[in-house]
């Protein structure tokens, strides 16, 4: 039987030439971020514990959460995390370099393939160009940032294969949105799903980013979208690598298998109280707007 995607980085990671679900093994993570939600957690539990950081080349903080430290206790977390990093040889993207996930795609510290983790619930994001990402607590972000590893359970995998042409009025965001009508909040509760088919291939990284940037409001581990030549290339460009994607085995085994058609997707939002209670634009046509929001983790 081959592997999936996620089992081939998860194996490759453990020095193990094959891993299957459930599975409970410890990976080499190669990227480790803070950012400044949760950052100074992560610090002081590596001073409470007498721990040091074990490889700073591959440790970073990123600030996004508030940029401007509109209160005197983030704008002291900033200060202790940016203190930290001058003492620790760790590099820190300050409120000035942007959303920390996108950061990591732009710098070239995340490439296809590679592992991360950060205090980011958003961390999945990084599936967009085929990495593993994950998000998690700061306590074991500081265990990460000293020691290098960590114990995953290998997840599920599940494979949506969308086929067909998207209409032309169709954005990233209604994709996903599609995709949360029909999957909901728990189909593919703690799944690594991979987006796959001529559809997805097609799509550039900015829309592979929105739409793997919701992997969690739908409970799944991760959005893990293949890398096409676009993509790779950015990819080396940025980092200086030459970047090799990983790719499914044709005899990977999935949980589930789902087959979907481009064309069916329509505009959709989602009404307040719920991401998955989405309905077609048409729906709300003419709505008074009281108060809006641009940005957040998922635009």
């Amino acid at each position: 039987m081959g592997l999936t995607i996620v089992e081939k980085i998860l194996a490759s990671h453990a020095g193990k030439e094959k891993v299957q679900p459930d599975d409970i093994i410890e990976i080499t993570i190669d990227t480790r971020v803070a950012r400044d939600f949760g950052g100074a957690n992560v610090v002081q539990h590596l001073r409470e514990n007498s721990l040091s950081v074990a490889e700073p080349a591959r440790t970073y903080f990123t600030f996004d959460c508030n940029p401007t430290g509109s209160d005197q206790k983030y704008a002291a977390n900033q200060h202790l995390c940016r203190q930290f990093a001058r003492e620790n040889g760790i590099q820190l993207y300050d409120i000035n370099a942007g959303i920390g996930t996108h950061i990591l795609i732009d710098e070239g510290l995340v490439v296809p393939g590679y592992t991360a983790v950060s205090t980011d619930s958003h961390a999945n994001i990084l599936g967009a160009i085929g990495a593993f990402g994950q998000g998690m607590g700061d306590m074991d972000i500081a265990a990460i940032w000293a020691h290098g590893k960590t114990w995953f359970r290998v997840p599920r995998s599940v494979k949506i294969e969308i086929s067909g042409e998207w209409k032309k009025e169709i954005t990233a965001k209604d994709i996903v949105l599609n995709l949360l009508d029909r999957f909901g909040a728990n189909t593919l509760l703690g799944a690594s799903v991979e987006l796959t088919g001529e559809a997805i291939e097609k799509l550039s990284l900015d829309a592979r980013i929105t739409i793997a940037s919701m992997a969690t409001e739908m409970s799944a581990l991760i959005f893990l979208i293949p890398p096409g030549e676009q993509v790779l290339s950015y990819c080396s460009a940025r980092s200086g690598k030459k970047c090799i994607p990983v790719l499914a085995d044709k005899n990977a085994h999935y949980d589930a298998v789902y087959l979907m058609d481009a064309s069916s997707f329509t505009e959709r939002i989602s009404l307040p109280g719920n991401p998955e209670n989405t309905v077609p634009v048409t729906e709300i046509t003419g709505k008074k707007i009281d108060s809006g929001f641009i940005g957040s983790c998922t635009n």
